[in-house]
């Protein structure tokens, strides 16, 4: 099968006929192998019933239902457990991605060699309240992770299978799924500018709230990156530091005081230096706690194996 687009969507009864002959049209012009996996995160309105009715009239839809809404990451990793295409495309429900924009996707994973591809919504139909904390988020994902790209949350990408098959997503990781890409070992992400259309349908599902979410969640996958499999390094590093200035510090005011010095009870550093050691230790404790847990980790061994002969 040449491509699988993965579909969450929440609450979009109005779109889902439309989007599907939309993909449609554009599957049979290029003459693609496909299909469409909608995951419903938990609507209320009448997508489920849509979507049992178009899965009976086409063999190749598919479709996940959800109890609650658990998220847009809870909802593609169930797309990508059961993506069975060579190339996995991901888009919104809401017509506000382009179907269009899958032809040229598809050339850049299987002609150009590209693990992932992901869209930039240059020009956005979207309110500043959601623009302006989109750009200061995407600039931060910038810097912290090394990967040039415009927009991180764009829904509209394209993946290797081996990609979607290698990484978890879960809580609000959807937004970091090219720093989880680029850890698994699939360096080659690129980025195609996409056509962005106005919301037509439905509210976007989207707040302030989740922007907070957003810089959390970059500040775990970033440590977990660098230190998932070694947690000692931070912590330990960090305590063995914090235990040295402390201690120093000590040393040198119980120096000082035994030479004629200020009593040590009249002297705020000794009580910072005490704090200092205090911390060091238990940073160093959490650090080896850290080092247990890691080593009882059933997925402790667990390697992204590319090829085996």
């Amino acid at each position: 099968m040449d491509i699988s687009v993965v579909i969450p969507l929440l609450n979009e009864e109005e779109s889902l006929v439309e989007l599907l002959n939309w993909i449609g049209r554009v599957m049979d012009a290029e003459g693609f192998s496909y299909e469409l996996i909608f995951v419903d995160d938990g609507s209320t309105d009448s997508s489920w019933e849509i979507i049992s009715r178009l899965s009976q009239e086409d063999e190749r839809v598919r479709g996940v239902r959800f109890r609650t809404n658990y998220g847009k990451s809870a909802a593609l990793y169930c797309g990508f457990e059961r993506a069975e295409g060579d190339v996995v495309i991901t888009m919104d429900a809401d017509l506000q991605d382009s179907p269009d924009e899958i032809p040229a996707l598809y050339r850049m994973i299987t002609k150009e060699g590209y693990d992932m591809v992901s869209g930039w919504k240059r020009k956005r139909h979207d309110p500043k309240a959601k623009t302006l904390p989109s750009k200061l988020f995407n600039a931060t994902c910038r810097w912290a992770s090394g990967i040039r790209l415009h927009d991180f949350n764009c829904g509209l990408k394209a993946y290797r299978k081996k990609v979607v098959k290698s990484i978890e997503v879960y809580g609000e990781m959807h937004r970091y799924i090219p720093i989880l890409a680029k850890k698994a070992g699939f360096g080659k992400i690129g980025e195609k500018e996409v056509t962005h259309y106005p919301r037509r349908f439905g509210v976007s599902k989207y707040g302030w709230e989740r922007l907070l979410k957003g810089y959390l969640d970059l500040i775990t996958v970033m440590f977990i990156s660098k230190f998932g499999r070694s947690p000692m390094y931070f912590f330990g590093g960090a305590g063995t530091l914090m235990f040295l200035l402390g201690f120093i510090s000590v040393v040198w005011i119980v120096v000082a005081k035994l030479a004629g010095g200020r009593p040590l009870t009249n002297q705020p550093l000794f009580y910072l230096g005490l704090v200092a050691i205090i911390l060091g230790v238990v940073l160093f404790l959490a650090g080896f706690i850290g080092e247990l847990v890691n080593r009882n980790a059933p997925e402790r061994n667990h390697y992204f194996i590319d090829e085996e002969m």
